[in-house]
């Protein structure tokens, strides 16, 4: 038995190809079918690693009598989310704004015009917890559609209203400056919802909220010594952030990676699935903690990441899979956890003192067994072993070697493994700033590696990107996240390698951005390409969600690339975006964290060094090491007219680095410890 899903390439779709349910893929064959047959259209929205999208497969749609139904009465697809953002974006606000809360599996019912009218997320094959059975809505939205036409219509029509009038939300006039008042009350807002025991923002589910954690370090670092500021606050709330969560499940202590969530406040309890985006900003933030304070945890915790993502995540042709999945042999998590008996059956004598460590007991931390975690630092634990800090963490390498080497010959959690350019692009600046902060050259030769992947593999030999891959095929046109996330990663690309064909590209990609998802009236930018006509609406994202906003890192870019193109009206522009939005990102400062770093940048200004002359990759080498947030770094062998910052300057032998801001020049200087003692004056 196989539906239409058969021929497709996402291991989601084809998760459901064989369900008795006759789903079809989104395209123009299922909405002609709704259209002829005048039937409405079900659509259900999931991605492979989503747990209870795999429950309600089993319960519901593999299912004989449930798919029975569906098929009478409706119109059928699955859609990837991962592979269409742009259609679960438009769906999932429809049911946001229906029923107040949203999540996956969602199921969405459609007019035979594509326009919402009912949707939810999990129903259960029986009635549970005031949740309608998936049966009982099966049938009401099909009495419902036969019986009263004209009301779904109706209902339909102001709901998508509704959707087309929210794009305007949070938009005000524009007016107003960047200022360091803002700067502070966006510090102070995050800090009204810092769990200080715990770490993170929020109550449980906790996520990582890296773009926060990460404005909180620049402003600990870019604030200190002011005497009104929080600076000491945001480094601790940062660095306990970061440290709780390296101690806790969500890290997997074993094989290195983060979770996708921790259901609890003490990140004790992950939600299983293992996201590439989500480690590729961690690492981002992880990297920037090492910067900050040199503490060689933070340098072991990336790269236990990178090591798992090689491992794990790796594609041979040099792009990187999405997703581990969170269940394995139908039980979320049980590729990760372990009983005492079993750890003490592979270590010996050193169980005993691994199971401390890492709170393993008979009883079990989870359900009658154990998710790994820190609960004392390994120096204080090594005191009351009696035995050195070196010899315990000899002692728990072992263990987690041996642990690891018996876990690979478990059933695998299932591995979704198509090639998405913009996760792609976040890892790419995650290789750039782990190269940044550990000087690892192998780091750096990855993310050129990659990084020439993307840019043939994701080609539409047109000029134009597209959004995901697999088996060769590239499909679907890139959305505004994918060009945002790669252009970032092409000018991080070029501050670690001084090759200004990087820098180019950049430029290249944003003038695309701006001639296909521009809109004129705000200068932001719609989701979607223009003349893309199988959906029902454009919308502008502007939320952090789990990735950051594309139109925040277009702002960051535009002003990048502003300066180093000397191009003032992308400056404007970007600096109009962010002042239209300004109330609410200084207010809501954890929901627009991506935001908040640009708007950051706006408010300092950068610092510019240049570096010419005999001895310049040495000398960038040494500086890229240090935590320069708000520092554009151009290096050559010779000054290069084709762009502002290397033009018109002598280049030395020695060296001679300039450094120039607020509109003026120093004197230059020849040697990275000179430009330090200028940058920190």
């Amino acid at each position: 038995m196989s539906n239409h899903l058969i021929n497709e390439t996402s291991p989601y779709l084809l998760q459901h190809a064989h369900n008795p349910v006759e789903w079809y893929p989104w395209g123009a064959a299922a909405l002609q079918k709704a259209r002829d047959e005048d039937k409405p259209i079900l659509v259900s929205i999931g991605y492979a690693a989503c747990h209870w999208c795999h429950v309600m497969e089993r319960e519901s749609f593999e299912d004989p009598e449930t798919a029975a139904l569906m098929n009478a009465h409706f119109v059928n697809i699955k859609i990837d989310r991962e592979e269409r953002p742009d259609l679960d974006h438009i769906y999932m606000d429809a049911v946001q704004t229906t029923t107040g809360s949203g999540g996956w599996p969602l199921n969405v019912f459609l007019t035979p015009g594509k326009k919402p009218f009912y949707g939810g997320t999990y129903y259960p094959p029986q009635p549970h917890a005031n949740r309608p059975s998936w049966k009982q809505v099966l049938t009401a939205v099909a009495d419902a559609f036969q019986q009263k036409r004209q009301e779904i219509e109706k209902q339909a029509e102001g709901l998508t209203q509704q959707l087309a009038d929210a794009n305007s939300f949070g938009f005000g006039s524009g007016e107003g400056t960047f200022t360091t008042d803002d700067i502070d009350a966006a510090c102070s807002n995050i800090l009204k919802q810092a769990d200080s025991t715990w770490g993170g923002f929020g109550r449980a589910p906790k996520f990582p909220q890296t773009q926060t954690i990460r404005y909180l370090l620049r402003y600990a670092v870019l604030e200190e010594g002011r005497p009104e500021s929080l600076a000491g606050k945001a480094r601790t709330q940062a660095l306990l952030s970061l440290d709780k969560m390296m101690e806790g499940g969500i890290y997997d202590q074993i094989g290195g990676g983060f979770a996708r969530y921790a259901t609890d406040t003490e990140w004790l309890v992950p939600h299983f699935e293992k996201m590439l985006y989500d480690n590729a900003l961690l690492v981002v933030a992880l990297s920037e903690a090492f910067q900050v304070t040199g503490d060689e945890r933070y340098r072991q915790c990336l790269e236990q990441t990178l090591d798992f993502i090689a491992r794990e995540l790796a594609h041979p042709q040099g792009g990187f899979y999405a997703a581990l999945d969170a269940d394995s042999e139908g039980v979320e998590g049980k590729f990760y956890v372990w009983s005492k008996a079993e750890v003490s059956r592979l270590l010996g004598d050193d169980a005993a003192l691994f199971c401390a460590y890492y709170d393993i007991t008979e009883a079990g931390n989870w359900e009658g067994t154990n998710i790994l975690r820190i609960l004392r630092p390994v120096r204080e634990m090594a005191q009351d072993s009696g035995c050195t800090t070196q010899e315990l963490e000899a002692l728990l390498a072992r263990g987690r070697s041996r642990l690891l080497k018996e876990r690979s010959v478990r059933i695998r959690p299932g591995l979704d493994d198509k090639v998405i350019l913009g996760w792609n692009a976040l890892m790419n600046t995650a290789y750039s700033k782990a190269f940044e902060a550990t000087g690892n050259e192998a780091y750096k030769e990855k993310a050129i590696s990659n990084m020439r992947f993307l840019l043939e593999a994701f080609n539409d030999k047109e000029g134009r990107l597209l959004h995901v891959w697999k088996d060769g095929i590239a499909k679907y046109p890139a959305f505004l996240d994918d060009y945002a996330c790669l252009a970032e990663a092409l000018l991080q690309l070029y501050r670690i390698t001084s090759d200004t064909a990087w820098l180019v590209k950049a430029k290249d990609i944003c003038k695309n951005v701006q001639a296909d998802f521009i809109e004129e009236e705000t200068g932001c930018f719609y989701y979607t390409p223009s003349g893309q006509e199988d959906i029902i609406l454009r919308k502008k994202e502007v939320y952090d969600g789990a990735t950051p906003s594309g139109n925040a890192l277009m702002a960051q870019n535009l002003l990048m690339l502003a300066l180093l193109f000397d191009e003032p009206a992308w400056r404007q522009q970007a600096e109009q975006m962010m002042m239209q939005l300004s109330h609410v990102i200084v207010k809501y400062p954890t929901s627009f964290g991506a935001w908040m770093l640009g708007f950051y940048m706006a408010r300092t200004g950068f610092q510019e060094v240049v570096l010419l002359g005999s001895g310049y990759a040495a000398a960038q080498r040494s500086l890229l090491r240090y935590f320069l947030p708000h520092c554009v770094l151009m290096a050559a062998p010779g000054a290069d007219d084709r762009f502002p910052l290397l033009a018109g300057k002598q280049a030395g032998n020695p060296l001679l680095i300039y450094l120039c801001e607020n509109y003026a020049c120093r004197q230059p200087v020849q040697t990275p410890e000179e430009l330090l003692q200028l940058l920190h004056k």
